[in-house]
């Protein structure tokens, strides 16, 4: 019996991998049929089944493809032209079809214009980031280029005030969808560029690639390109696209996110504010507490140097030892006279006066020599006798000498 082959399952999906790889029509093929099931998955990713009368086959378009090959939002039950490659997922063993476009089926013309021209534009540098205008972050004046009725205007008008209530905003009041709305919107534009705006919000609300095609025009874009003030691009839905969104400075998903991007909020401002007033409030005070304690030293400083003040310092020092000086002089004046006081008690022991005042006498000859001995005077010779309280003349009329 000849030995079979035996193979496992991963080799037998890598075999109708390669046959499906290998194949120049896979690759490059374009299928016609009415979107079900289809799911936006968180990761960007679109999941959806492509189905005819007679069978379906499973599609995915990753999220890297959709900002280029889905210019609109796909809705079930559409009719859509897919073009991409059919390719085996090995794990499942299932193939499916790798949308790299999408497009409604009967607009097929209308797409392959936008597609030249979006390339054509491209290569002129009219959606070079170079080119971008960054948005104000706190505009005055919001120009809105849009129909004057629908939820467009309406969302931007409720967003715009409700985040900054003295915006001013400016409508042109342009035709959005037809064929004079190419021409409104770029007069729109002119206009608002003329007054001066901070700057412009251009859109609508969404709908088919038909309904959005002004936004497609060689004209509007052109103006989008050339205007001098800022514009936001608001387009129908976050999945649509049109070629003003390439053009404009910044792209917005929606007219509301427009209104958001374009409105800085009046509340987080007041908050900055006065934020940024406490911080300056709380440094100039630093600043000033510092600066008065350095005049203070320099007053000081300027006070110790000042010829009045070293004056006044030296009158101080000696009004000191003026003091000092009378207490030491008072101080010896009492030890002096207290001394003093001593040799007067003394001498007036030794104070002949102070005898006769204790009944002693002084006695003198006539001519007022002191009479010290008897033998000094003879009898009849006239003396003085000086008492306390005067002088008594006598006469010598006996002598008697001691024994």
């Amino acid at each position: 019996m000849a030995q079979q082959n035996i193979y496992s399952v991963a080799q037998v999906n890598s075999y109708i991998r390669n046959m499906f790889v290998q194949d120049f029509m896979l690759n490059a093929i374009h299928v016609r049929g009415e979107v079900s099931n289809c799911k936006y998955h968180t990761s960007g990713h679109i999941y959806f089944t492509l189905k005819d009368k007679s069978g379906a086959i499973a599609c995915v378009m990753f999220a890297g493809n959709r900002e280029t090959g889905l210019p609109f939002r796909m809705q079930e039950g559409q009719q859509v032209v897919v073009s991409g490659n059919i390719d085996v997922y090995e794990r499942d063993g299932k193939y499916q079809l790798y949308a790299k476009r999408i497009r409604p089926d009967g607009e097929g013309d209308l797409y392959a214009r936008f597609v030249a021209l979006k390339e054509e534009l491209e290569e002129m540098g009219m959606f070079a980031p170079e080119y971008k205008q960054p948005i104000p972050k706190y505009s005055r004046t919001i120009g809105v280029v849009t129909a004057s009725t629908g939820a467009a205007v309406r969302d931007i008008i409720h967003i715009a005030r409700r985040r900054n209530p003295y915006i001013q905003i400016i409508l042109y009041p342009a035709i959005v969808q037809g064929e004079q709305a190419a021409a409104s919107i770029v007069e729109g534009i002119r206009a608002l560029e003329r007054l001066g705006v901070d700057v412009m919000i251009v859109g609508r609300g969404g709908g088919s690639i038909e309904d959005l095609w002004a936004f497609n025009e060689r004209e509007v874009v052109q103006a989008v390109f050339d205007c001098t003030v800022p514009i936001i691009s608001a387009v129908g839905h976050e999945t649509d696209t049109t070629l003003t969104d390439y053009a404009a400075d910044l792209r917005a998903p929606t007219p509301s996110a427009a209104a958001e991007l374009a409105v800085y909020e009046q509340a987080l401002l007041d908050e900055r504010i006065l934020g940024a007033a406490d911080a300056l409030d709380g440094h100039m005070r630093a600043i000033l507490d510092k600066k008065r304690i350095q005049t203070e030293n320099y007053i000081l400083r300027m006070q110790r140097g000042n010829p009045l003040h070293r004056v006044r310092e030296q009158q101080n020092r000696l009004i000191f030892f003026e003091d000092r000086l009378n207490a030491a002089m008072e101080k010896r004046m009492e030890a002096v006279r207290h001394r003093f006081l001593l040799y007067v008690e003394r001498l007036k022991g030794l104070s002949p006066l102070e005898k006769l005042s204790q009944g002693y006498a002084y006695v003198s000859d006539e001519n007022g020599n002191t009479l010290r001995s008897v033998g000094q005077v003879e009898a009849g010779s006239r003396i003085h006798v000086y008492l306390q309280d005067g002088v008594a003349e006598a006469q010598v009329t006996g002598i008697q000498k001691s024994q």
